[in-house]
């Protein structure tokens, strides 16, 4: 039986402090910044299998971090599961993790989508790349992300919003391959060429460009993903950049143990399973990622995408260099 902290209970749960003997030793508690649809799944498996229950929180990954720093010591949560790296560096450096030594996870997760320090572990991966219109671009025209700055794409280019993290973790990697004032040059030409203001979300990225507002953009796969399944005469397609370089920026949906975790054993067997190809799987197609493990391959629809090479520059960075690449993009404008 799924036992699911909703809100009332979550309340509940708040006020009395759920205190760590009142959990059973076959029993985990996750703070989860993933929506509750796209966890659900892997926790009822994990249950049906194990016998372990699992209670969870789904929020923001900025509440639930809040949160573990005001429980402190006292906290129920034995695991976090957040998105982007920024959000699992940032978690780790304020002390809300763990290490976890383990050869079944640092075998099945690459070097580049973990932590150096074992605190977190990427589980899926989101790849952010170039959308162009089929109508008028052809993929020959284009190359890689610092080229959509050229005058040729002058009027043409559509982004979304400096302040979602997944830009920033994008400008935080170049940050980290050319150096800041590069990276200010090439921002500054991405503003020079947009042609209307930045968008709130990936989704009306792509219907702009769709729709003749634009030819070019950057955007999260699976949110192209989304768009292609209910629109398959959709008039747009993705292009993977910096193929002959650097590779694509990807970044990740993770996991790490809570430093002050009651069941820390347990945690860490649970978060070996998440990297095994059985939750890989569901992990991935709930949301059309693709999977961190890379023995497990992508839902048939992501495939159809291509192979492409990712930039294995490790993705620590997008939290290490967040302030400078935020700083950079205001001052180029950006916004």
């Amino acid at each position: 039986m799924r036992v699911w902290l909703g809100s009332a209970f979550a309340l509940l749960v708040w006020m009395t402090g759920f205190s760590a003997s009142a959990q059973a030793a076959d029993e985990l508690v996750v703070y989860s910044a993933r929506n509750e649809q796209l966890v659900r799944a892997l926790f009822d498996d994990y249950s049906a299998a194990t016998g372990t229950k699992i209670r969870f929180i789904t929020d923001k990954a900025g509440p639930l971090m809040q949160r573990l720093k005001a429980e402190g010591a006292n906290t129920p949560a034995d695991l976090l599961i957040t998105v982007d790296a920024g959000n699992l560096w940032r978690a780790a450096e304020e002390g809300l993790l763990r290490p976890v030594d383990s050869p079944v996870l640092t075998r099945n997760i690459p070097a580049h989508l973990r932590d150096p320090g074992n605190r977190w572990f990427g589980l899926s991966v989101r790849a952010r790349t170039i959308v162009y219109s089929t109508a008028r671009v052809k993929p020959a025209e284009l190359t890689t992300y610092e080229d959509l700055a050229n005058p040729e794409w002058k009027n043409r280019l559509c982004l979304r919003t400096s302040k979602k993290v997944y830009n920033q973790s994008l400008v935080a990697t170049m940050i980290a391959r050319l150096g800041d004032k590069k990276t200010e040059q090439i921002i500054r030409g991405w503003v020079a060429n947009l042609a209307t203001d930045v968008f709130s979300n990936d989704t009306s990225l792509i219907k702009a460009i769709a729709a003749g507002q634009c030819d070019v953009g950057i955007v999260n796969t699976y949110y192209y993903g989304r768009l292609k399944k209910k629109q398959p005469t959709l008039e747009a397609a993705l292009f993977w950049p910096n193929q002959k370089i650097s590779g694509v920026h990807v970044n990740v949906s993770g996991a790490g143990v809570t430093r002050h975790a009651k069941h820390p054993e347990a945690a860490a067997k649970f978060l070996e399973w998440l990297s095994t190809p059985p939750a890989q799987k569901i992990l991935a197609e709930s949301n059309m990622e693709y999977p961190a493990n890379p023995t497990v391959p992508p839902h048939s629809l992501v495939a159809s995408w291509g192979e492409f090479k990712q930039d294995t520059l490790n993705v620590s960075n997008a939290g290490k260099l967040q302030s400078r690449a935020v700083m950079i993009m205001d001052r180029a404008g950006y916004r």
